[in-house]
C-alpha cells in the first residue's frame, strides 16, 4: 500500500482534520452572524447597469436547492477520498470566513425587483439565507473555488466551472445579486485559492498526491 493509502491513520492527518472541522464550524458561525448583521443594517438598493436591462425570473429552485446540491456534492467528494478532505474543507472554510468579513463591510439593500421571498422558507432555511449578504456572491465564488482546487482533473474542473457560470447567471436573472457581486466573486475566489495554497501547504501536498493517484488509477483502468 502506498503512503497515500495509509496516511489517513497518521496523527498529523487526524490533527489536520480536527483543525479543518473547527475552522469550518467557526466560519459558518461567522457567516451566520455576518448575514444577520448585514440584513439588519442594509441600506437602500442601488442602480445596476446590468440589472436595469435584464428581465427578472424566479430562480428559487437553482438559488436554494441547487446550492444545497452543490454543498452535498462537495461533502461527497471529501468523504469519497479522505486524503483530500483537509485541503478542501480548509479552503472552503477560508472562503466562507473571508466572505463573512466582506459581508459585514457592505450593507447595500437587495434589488426591489427580486421574486424570491426570503421569508417563504422553512425554519432552517430562514436562518441560513439572508437578503443583505450580497458582496460577494457565494453561489458564484464557491464552485469557482472548487474548479480551481480540481483544476488538474478535467471532469471536475469543467463541471464546477459550468455550475459557477450557471449560478452566476441565475442570481443575475433573479436580481438576487448585483453584477459587481457576481463578477468580483471570480477574482476574490482566485485570491482565496492562492491564500489556501500558502496557508495549507501540507494539506495541498496530500491533496495533489491523492489526485495523481486517481489519475494513475484511471489510466490503468
Amino acid at each position: 500500500m502506498s503512503e497515500t493509502k495509509t496516511s489517513v491513520y497518521d496523527r498529523a492527518y487526524k490533527i489536520s482534520v480536527a483543525v479543518a472541522v473547527l475552522f469550518a464550524l467557526a466560519s459558518l458561525a461567522m457567516n451566520y452572524l455576518a448575514g444577520v448583521y448585514a440584513t439588519n443594517h442594509a441600506s437602500n438598493s442601488v442602480s445596476d447597469m446590468l440589472l436595469n436591462v435584464l428581465p427578472v425570473y424566479n430562480v428559487t429552485v437553482i438559488f436554494v436547492y441547487g446550492f444545497i446540491a452543490l454543498c452535498l456534492l462537495i461533502i461527497i467528494l471529501m468523504i469519497r477520498d479522505l486524503h483530500k478532505l483537509p485541503f478542501i474543507l480548509k479552503s472552503v472554510a477560508l472562503f466562507i470566513a473571508i466572505r463573512a468579513i466582506f459581508v459585514t463591510l457592505t450593507h447595500v439593500g437587495p434589488s426591489p425587483s427580486i421574486l424570491v421571498d426570503f421569508n417563504d422558507f422553512n425554519f432552517i432555511l430562514k436562518r441560513t439565507i439572508f437578503s443583505g449578504d450580497l458582496f460577494f456572491s457565494g453561489h458564484t465564488g464557491l464552485p469557482f473555488l472548487m474548479a480551481l482546487i480540481y483544476w488538474d482533473n478535467k471532469f471536475w474542473r469543467y463541471l464546477f466551472l459550468v455550475i459557477s457560470i450557471t449560478f452566476g447567471a441565475s442570481v443575475l436573472l433573479g436580481h438576487l445579486h448585483y453584477s459587481i457581486d457576481v463578477f468580483a466573486a471570480f477574482f476574490i475566489a482566485y485570491g482565496i485559492y492562492r491564500l489556501a495554497q500558502v496557508f495549507f501547504k501540507k494539506d495541498l501536498v496530500r491533496f495533489n498526491r491523492a489526485l495523481r493517484s486517481d489519475a494513475a488509477a484511471d489510466r490503468l483502468g
